[in-house]
């Protein structure tokens, strides 16, 4: 069955970083993407950033262009976003999610989503 775990979540001030991680297995990672989504109380899921894991292309939605920081470890079958000057705004429940491809969309959920993604982790950034 596949399995994406994902963690890191916390509480960090604004301007501070965090690393989540995305733990897949399941499936041959190399043949697909992960993505990263985030749902925020009363907000429409949006598309954060996405990875090929067989070429290393990636997307990043243009509210964390120049902030965050995808990239995969395909020995360990893990994948990581790396969030550097966060904002309130981030607030949101982080989900990665299994892809066919990663398209330079922030619909890539629902352009490209196998309809596989784990329980999310939750990241708070406060003022």
């Amino acid at each position: 069955d596949v399995q994406l775990q994902a963690s890191g979540g916390g509480l960090v001030q604004a301007g501070g970083s965090l690393r989540l991680s995305c733990a897949a297995s399941g499936f041959t990672f190399d043949d697909y993407a992960i993505g990263w989504f985030r749902q925020a109380p009363g907000m429409e899921r949006e598309g954060v950033s996405c990875i090929s894991n067989s070429d290393g292309s990636t997307y990043y939605a243009d509210s964390v262009q120049g902030r965050f920081h995808i990239s995969s470890d395909n020995a360990k079958d893990t994948v990581y976003l790396r969030m550097n000057s966060l904002e309130p705004e981030d607030t949101a429940v982080y989900y990665c999610a299994l892809l066919s491809q990663c398209g330079a969309s922030t619909y890539f959920l629902e352009l490209y989503g196998m309809g596989n993604w784990g329980k999310g982790t939750q990241v708070t950034v406060s003022s």
